[in-house]
Parts: C-alpha cells; sequence; structure tokens
C-alpha cells in the first residue's frame, strides 16, 4: 500500500461520512424504504452499510448504489446472546460515523453504538405494534427509559408515532422529526390499458371487478376480515359471481385460514391467494380497489404503492392510516374488526364505477404531490446534516 493511501482514506471518509442503517432484514415494508432511501441519497454525502440481525433477503440486489455492505448476522430464533457480539464486532470493524436503527433493533442496536463509541445516533419508528417498544410493564418501561438519552434524534412516519415518541419515550419533541414514507411511482403506476391476465384460468373475466390486499397474512393484517367482508358482498350482490373477484397477495400463517373459508363457501374459484410475489406492481395494476383491513398500525408501503398504482384505498382507521387515505376523495375509512362495514365500503366502490375513477385518480396525484421518493431521501439527509452539527457532535478521531 502507497505511504498516503491512510491519508487518502481520511480524506474519503471526511468527504462522505459512513451511516449504519441496523435492521431485522432486508424482506419487505420498512426495508423497501431503506432501499429507496439509500439509493436517492446523494452518494456524495454519505456512504452507506446494511446489518440485518437476521438475513440480507433478496431486497439487497435492488440497491443500485455501489460499494453499499450488506451484513448477515443470522440471529437465531428466540434467546441467540452471540449476536450481540457479532454485532459489536461489526461496529467496530466499520467504525460507522451514524448509525440508524428501526423498531425491532432499536435498543440492542443503540446500547452497542453507544459502547462502540459511535456518537451520533437516529432512531426511526415506523410500526406501533412494535412489542419490545410499545408493551406494557417494568421491562418495557426501562426499555423505554433506555433509548431515550442513547438517541440524538427520533424520526416518526406518523402523527401517531410522533407523539408516542414524546409521551411514552420521552423525547424531546424538538428531537422527534415526522418523515412521511416515499413510494416509487414509476414502478407503481395506473393501468394504461386492459388489465393483463393474471391469476389461474377463469380468475379474470371481462369486466372484473378486482378487490386486491397486499401484506403479510398474520392475524393483526385481518385477511380472514377482508374475506368474511367478501363473503358479506357476495351474498348482497345479484349475480356477484360474474363479476366480483378477490386477490390477496402475501404469505403468512393466517393464508390457510383464508382459503379454508373460502372454499366451505363455495367460491374459492373468485379468489386468488398466490403467496409471496416479486410482481407486486403488475398485480396491483389488475387490481380496481385497494383494501388494507389491518388491526394495528402497518402496511403503509402498501397503501401508498395502491394510490400511486392509481387506486381508491379502503383501510382500517388504525395508526397512520388516516394520514394517507382522506376519507370522500382518494378512499374511505372503516373501523378495525367491522366485516359488514367492511363489505359496505367496497360495496360503495363495486356499485360506482365513477367514484372509483375519481378517488383513483386523486390518490396518485397525492403520491406525487407529497410521497416523493427524493422527497423523502431530502428529509433524511437533512435530518443526518442538522445530528452532525450539533456541538459535541465531532466525528470521533
Amino acid at each position: 500500500m502507497p505511504p498516503d493511501s491512510k491519508g487518502l482514506e481520511r480524506d474519503e471518509r471526511r468527504a462522505a461520512p459512513l451511516v449504519l442503517h441496523l435492521v431485522q432484514q432486508l424482506g419487505a415494508g420498512l426495508e423497501n424504504d431503506l432501499v429507496h432511501l439509500i439509493n436517492h441519497m446523494p452518494p456524495e454525502r454519505y456512504r452507506h452499510a446494511i446489518v440485518c440481525m437476521k438475513e440480507a433477503g433478496t431486497l439487497a440486489e435492488a440497491l443500485r448504489r455501489p460499494g453499499v455492505e450488506v451484513i448477515s448476522l443470522h440471529k437465531r430464533e428466540g434467546k441467540d446472546w452471540g449476536h450481540y457480539l457479532r454485532l459489536f464486532h461489526v461496529l467496530r470493524r466499520l467504525r460507522p460515523d451514524l448509525i440508524h436503527t428501526r423498531n425491532l433493533a432499536g435498543i440492542e442496536g443503540q446500547l452497542l453504538a453507544a459502547a462502540a463509541g459511535i456518537r451520533l445516533r437516529v432512531h426511526g419508528e415506523h410500526a406501533a405494534a412494535t412489542p419490545e417498544l410499545h408493551g406494557r410493564g417494568r421491562r418495557y418501561r426501562l426499555l423505554r427509559r433506555l433509548l431515550r438519552p442513547l438517541v440524538g434524534q427520533f424520526v416518526a412516519v406518523s402523527r401517531e408515532l410522533e407523539r408516542w415518541l414524546v409521551d411514552s419515550i420521552g423525547a424531546r419533541p424538538a428531537r422527534v422529526s415526522r418523515i412521511g414514507d416515499g413510494v416509487d411511482s414509476l414502478r407503481f403506476h395506473p393501468r394504461l390499458g386492459p388489465a393483463a391476465a393474471v391469476g389461474p384460468a377463469g380468475f379474470l373475466c371481462e369486466g372484473a371487478f378486482v378487490v386486491g390486499a397486499v401484506g403479510a397474512l398474520v392475524d393483526t393484517r385481518d385477511c380472514a376480515g377482508l374475506v368474511r367482508a367478501f363473503l358479506l358482498l357476495l351474498a348482497e350482490e345479484e349475480s356477484p359471481r360474474a363479476r366480483l373477484r378477490l386477490l390477496v397477495v402475501g404469505d403468512g400463517p393466517c393464508r390457510a385460514a383464508c382459503l379454508e373459508l373460502l372454499e366451505r363457501a363455495g367460491v374459492a374459484e373468485l379468489a386468488w391467494l398466490p403467496g409471496a410475489r416479486d410482481d407486486v406492481a403488475q398485480l396491483m395494476r389488475a387490481m380496481d380497489l385497494f383494501v388494507q383491513p389491518a388491526l394495528v398500525e402497518g402496511g403503509r408501503d402498501a397503501i401508498l404503492e395502491a394510490m400511486a398504482s392509481g387506486l381508491p384505498v379502503v383501510a382500517t382507521a388504525v395508526g397512520g392510516n388516516a394520514e394517507l387515505v382522506q376519507p370522500g376523495r382518494t378512499g374511505t375509512l372503516v373501523p378495525p374488526g367491522a366485516p359488514q362495514l367492511l363489505a359496505d365500503a367496497i360495496a360503495d366502490y363495486y356499485r360506482n364505477p365513477g367514484l372509483t375513477q375519481r378517488h383513483g385518480a386523486r390518490a396518485r396525484r397525492l403520491v406525487l404531490a407529497e410521497h416523493s421518493l427524493l422527497a423523502m431521501a431530502g428529509a433524511y439527509l437533512a435530518v443526518y446534516d442538522a445530528l452532525a452539527a450539533r456541538p459535541g457532535a465531532g466525528r470521533r478521531p
């Protein structure tokens, strides 16, 4: 190595500080936002590395920025104390200038980052259902007390989470930034012609009205509630089998129960539950209405992707959904766990094509105006810059 190479490395480090992003795994959801963030942040401002507590997953392939190191710690289920040591060694090896943790990985990441001497620390809250932080009892109160002094800046994706960080964590309002999600409006766009032929033979037909949903099929997403609403609507409509279809994209422990409900009702041929897919954008363009029946906060990315696809959205009034869906303009909000009200909201669009088109077009315009990827990246860039500029936040020698 030439004698001045270490000096060049130091100069490069000063020009482009390293941000280490700590996540559970690169699979979907908020990690999708992470990939978009890295791809759209000016490359000369910050370098990036990603540490996954579990596995890297397939989203790593979507990173367009060269030189982004992605590390998997392969954390086992249950108590795996060795992963703390592995994470600490990674932090000491990479010596990042700033760590950005999210949700589940927040507490352990912030503790180890402080021990490793990382002075600039950001924590983002993306899901109100995070049990490690939102639970009750002494253990959870202790975790929340630990998080507040460790973090230099908090980020919340919704007003509800912003309030929670102030009220429950005790974060000072000046140290909480609310940054909305961004969506790839080029990949997710409205249907440009007839709906693509998707699904098994006979699933789609001329004039079909496809009710769609995307997300992990777990209890909190209430896929079974959506199936029950679909069955109620089938029972109310005249000759509904000619047009109504249900498309639910995603996998999880509740998928089998949903299929059983459809089989017992004798309407399995009117629904398609293909499991996890990598062609979600194309499948959304086959939908006419998007439904998010979640019981708790979650699935914000899917809502924005549906809006970018020109779809009206029927969502439950939980978490930050009310910030994304404008009732009477881009969609409808219903109470969680109410299949009949969900069915009624779906029926309004099924029976009124003009309403479907107007709300879908407004949804697309709203995404373009307020949820672009460049705007999201710019907001995070401002958080990083402001944190680095605070007195006493200088980089380690």
